[in-house]
């Protein structure tokens, strides 16, 4: 009876899981649309595949009540084996309750060493120490650096702010622990891709008012996500059905994040959430006149915005804070950050974001470096050795982020 119950049991998660791959394979693989102008599409069409698959098996499981959905993705993703480096130590610690990851050169060096915050992406809602632990091998080893890799709690379980809270803790703990770990208080960067970019930004915002800890160097943001306030900027009409960040995923962390109905989706996109005293406001910053022409040559159409829903306002207006939308803080702080590198992909929903954040740095006379991948796509770093899955541009974003941070 027990053994014809496990076979039972075998045969229909092999059924519910062949049927879920005939589904994603069918809606996914095929009919996506890649630009021409990124390489080896069929790849990209194989890693969106997989990543709707593990969603798709976790929105079951969601509907189920045995977890959420990108729970149960980031489960899948890190069943990845890790990459080790024999030059590399890695140790797996804990900022109070916050997990993090110290990656140091395993050669001695006779003077305090150069230290990298990096904080992960994945939305908010996946990505986690382990996805990444092949860019951070590279920066520590590389850049001959110690690198503490954050492990931040996500959405949709923890809500806003709880990620910029770790974030911050773990950042402020390791500040002042330089000396324990062999690392230069003249030398600490910050470094995150995509929400992870969004972390590394608010956090050495927020750091520019603590002089009691050592200053930020530099700051790297690899197309980061810096305000969630428009949702109709060039980049979001041109690629908006790019994938791995089509517009509806982008939507979907929102609400995750911040705890906003989904319900509200059309109102968003139609520019309906906030009154108009807001967008005329932030116009000085997040409008289209300030991203140059030849980003919207691709397509572009300004979109009128209908009367204000006051109930979506209320439930959004926090979204305004400088901590979730760090492109709209005060000249008062942005004048006072550090030398940045910004890296941007033309088939990112994100892209106008760097644009914007760069002409505001530069506006302030912060020194901007400033890298933009025409056949770039978001998140192709974290395909970084993915072997036949891997991007040309993900190892020349990875070589220009080494090389800037050896200029310190």
């Amino acid at each position: 009876m027990v053994v014809l119950a496990l076979t039972f049991l075998v045969g229909a998660v092999a059924v519910f899981s062949l049927g879920s791959l005939l589904w994603v394979v069918s809606k996914h693989l095929w009919t996506e649309h890649i630009p021409e102008g990124i390489t080896h599409p069929w790849r990209l069409r194989i890693l969106s595949c997989l990543f709707h698959l593990t969603m798709t098996w976790g929105m079951i499981f969601e509907k189920l009540g045995l977890c959420y959905a990108p729970q149960f993705a980031s489960f899948l993703h890190d069943l990845k084996p890790l990459k080790r480096d024999p030059d590399v130590v890695v140790k797996d610690l804990h900022f109070g309750t916050i997990p993090v990851k110290l990656y140091k050169p395993k050669k001695p060096s006779s003077i305090p060493r150069l230290g990298i915050i990096f904080f992960h992406g994945g939305g908010t809602i996946i990505g986690s120490l382990r996805t990444h632990n092949n860019i951070c091998l590279r920066l520590s080893k590389d850049c001959d650096s110690v690198v503490v890799s954050v492990g931040y709690r996500k959405s949709p379980m923890y809500k806003y702010p709880v990620m910029r809270d770790d974030c911050v803790v773990a950042t402020t703990h390791f500040l002042e622990s330089l000396d324990v770990y062999g690392v230069d208080p003249a030398r600490v960067v910050t470094c995150g891709d995509s929400v992870g970019g969004t972390a590394a930004t608010v956090t050495t915002q927020m750091l520019v008012r603590r002089p009691d800890l050592p200053r930020i160097k530099a700051q790297i943001l690899i197309y980061p996500l810096l305000q969630l306030i428009d949702f109709g900027s060039p980049s979001y009409q041109q690629n908006r059905n790019i994938p791995l960040l089509s517009w509806d995923l982008v939507f979907y962390c929102f609400c995750c994040h911040l705890d906003v109905n989904i319900s509200w989706k059309s109102v968003v996109k139609n520019g309906m959430h906030l009154p108009p005293e807001v967008w005329e406001k932030y116009r000085k910053w997040l409008g289209a006149e300030n991203i140059p022409e030849r980003f919207k040559k691709r397509g572009y159409k300004s979109i009128p915005r209908g009367p204000v829903n006051n109930d979506a306002y209320q439930e959004i207006k926090h979204s305004l804070n400088y901590t979730c939308s760090p492109l709209i803080s005060e000249d008062s702080i942005v004048s006072q950050l550090p030398e940045t590198c910004i890296v941007s992909c033309e088939y990112d929903l994100l892209r106008d974001h760097s644009l914007l954040y760069k002409k505001r740095l530069e506006d302030l006379g912060v020194p901007v470096t400033w890298h933009h991948m025409e056949d770039g796509f978001h998140g192709v770093l974290s395909a970084l050795d993915y072997g036949l899955l891997s991007f040309p541009c993900a190892s020349r974003i990875m070589d220009l982020i080494i090389q800037f941070i050896r200029k310190f």
